[in-house]
């Protein structure tokens, strides 16, 4: 399931594939941070006024963020439903199980 974000000036596409955001294809983040949390804050409100998010290393818009939030949440919530995903919860439970059993 990949989501257009959009295309960088060079010419790359940023996209949500699966889990993250990508650019080119290439995996840039697993979250958003809104620029408020941001430590460079004032660096990219200097270089880009209009940005309200990061994606690692990319600057979004309030848009650009909503679209990327919206298919990162339908994406975790398409994989919490899978069989893989809840194999994992299981698993994690039996080792948490066996790690608190009375030996």
């Amino acid at each position: 399931m990949n989501t257009y974000i959009k295309t960088t000036e060079d010419g790359r596409k940023v996209e949500v594939i699966g889990q993250a955001v990508c650019l080119a294809g290439k995996k840039e983040a697993d979250r958003l941070v809104p620029l408020a949390e941001h430590p460079n804050r004032l660096a990219i409100l200097n270089a880009m006024p209009e940005t309200t998010h990061m994606a690692g290393r990319l600057p979004l818009t309030a848009e650009e963020a909503a679209s990327a939030q919206a298919a990162l949440d339908a994406a975790k919530a398409a994989y919490e439903a899978s069989p893989q995903a809840i194999a994992e919860r299981i698993r994690r439970v039996q080792n948490a199980a066996l790690a608190n059993r009375d030996g």
